[in-house]
């Protein structure tokens, strides 16, 4: 099964590296998302907790200009009833699942950095915390996107249903994210964290369940 899923993330990767259609609509998305808020910004300071929630906006948004492409272009080129002979639904999620893992991860690293750099504002203190949230936060992302970008392939609208329906999904993810990322900044010991930590590790469990056990009848429909 992983050798089948890692050919499909292959020629995910080679088409996508080919039109580079997300990789343009997420580095433009990116610089222009951070340029606007700097020169919103200005000359003005600006708190921990604003600059940890804006951080992840940045991320949010971002997702939205990329993601939703993982099966919307089977649509497009007519591939996906042939992937429906080749592969079982648990090898085609798991290769769309590594491809998205890959992108979310290329992509905030990028955000992360650029952040970091321009924003003086943005400072941790716990590190070890965050870093660990940025994967389980990433690790959701990707998961929560893959199963609504398979939602949404065979609409006719897919560019305003896939914010639509992501939203209410990604809330909770985006609340506890932003909650952690505000604490890493002041400091604060693990105990305090512990109870957001936990509740982002039980959002990538709940996640990953709900979409390997609903992708069996979301794919054959």
């Amino acid at each position: 099964m992983i050798k089948r899923a890692l050919w499909l993330f292959n020629k995910d990767l080679v088409s996508e590296l080919r039109t580079r259609y997300a990789i343009n609509a997420l580095a433009m998305f990116i610089i222009v998302t951070i340029s606007v808020i700097l020169f919103a910004i200005g000359q003005e300071k600006i708190s921990h907790a604003l600059a940890a929630g804006l951080l992840w906006v940045v991320i949010f948004f971002s997702a939205m200009s990329g993601l939703s492409r993982a099966f919307v272009s089977e649509e497009e080129r007519g591939t996906n009833l042939l992937l429906q002979l080749v592969a079982s639904p648990t090898v085609v999620l798991t290769g769309k699942l590594f491809y998205n893992l890959i992108l979310v991860f290329t992509m905030n690293m990028v955000i992360l950095v650029l952040y970091s750099a321009l924003f003086d504002a943005f400072a941790l203190k716990n590190v070890f915390l965050f870093l660990a949230s940025f994967v389980l936060g990433n690790t959701g992302l990707a998961f929560a996107s893959t199963i609504i970008a398979s939602i949404i392939a065979k609409a006719n609208s897919k560019g305003t249903l896939y914010p639509v329906l992501s939203f209410p999904i990604l809330l909770p993810l985006l609340l506890m994210l932003v909650e952690i990322t505000k604490k890493c900044s002041d400091g604060v010991a693990f105990g305090e964290i512990a109870p957001e930590f936990f509740a982002l590790v039980s959002y990538n469990v709940i996640m990953a369940t709900a979409s390997y056990m609903l992708f069996d009848f979301i794919w054959k429909e």
